[in-house]
């Protein structure tokens, strides 16, 4: 009976040893996931600070592109009365050259248009490759809430 006594009492410290073993891993476990779960907390909240950030981006961006569509609009009427008073200029500036009266007069207003339509056009290229621009850049933001929508998904597959 003693040496039964003796066994099983051998048997019951290995399990205590064995039960606070399996306790400190517990134990371990269970930081390890707190921590975990703070940082996915910080991942989360730093993930929706940038994505409201990418919105307002985006959002200003096409606010900008608006603009810079409406005055492209805008630049495009402006050529085209321009170039319709070049036409009507040389249409007077051949008519004048046929009467052979006001020569001079006619050749600077025609001069005079012509700077007008050369301004405009190089006003309207450079707005043309603002509105460019603004769609490039609305594009990779496009692309940027794309990829963290592919972030999103693979954090809600990996829990």
């Amino acid at each position: 009976l003693k040496e039964e006594n003796a066994i099983l009492r051998s048997k019951i410290n290995k399990l205590q040893i064995l039960s606070e073993t399996q306790a400190d891993k517990m134990r371990k476990l269970e930081k390890k996931l707190e921590e975990n779960k703070i940082k996915e907390e910080k991942e989360a909240q730093d993930l929706e600070a940038m994505v409201q950030h990418v919105e307002q981006n985006l959002q200003l961006m096409t606010k900008r592109a608006v603009k810079a569509e409406n005055s492209a609009a805008k630049l495009r009427q402006e050529n085209a009365l321009l170039q319709a008073e070049l036409r009507n200029s040389k249409l007077e500036n051949e008519a004048l050259r046929a009467g052979q009266a006001g020569l001079a007069a006619a050749k600077q207003n025609a001069e005079v248009a012509l700077q007008h339509l050369l301004q405009v056009t190089t006003s309207s290229q450079a707005s043309i490759r603002q509105l460019l621009s603004g769609a490039e850049s609305l594009q990779l933001v496009a692309d940027l809430l794309k990829s963290i929508d592919r972030i999103s998904e693979v954090s809600e597959d990996g829990q």
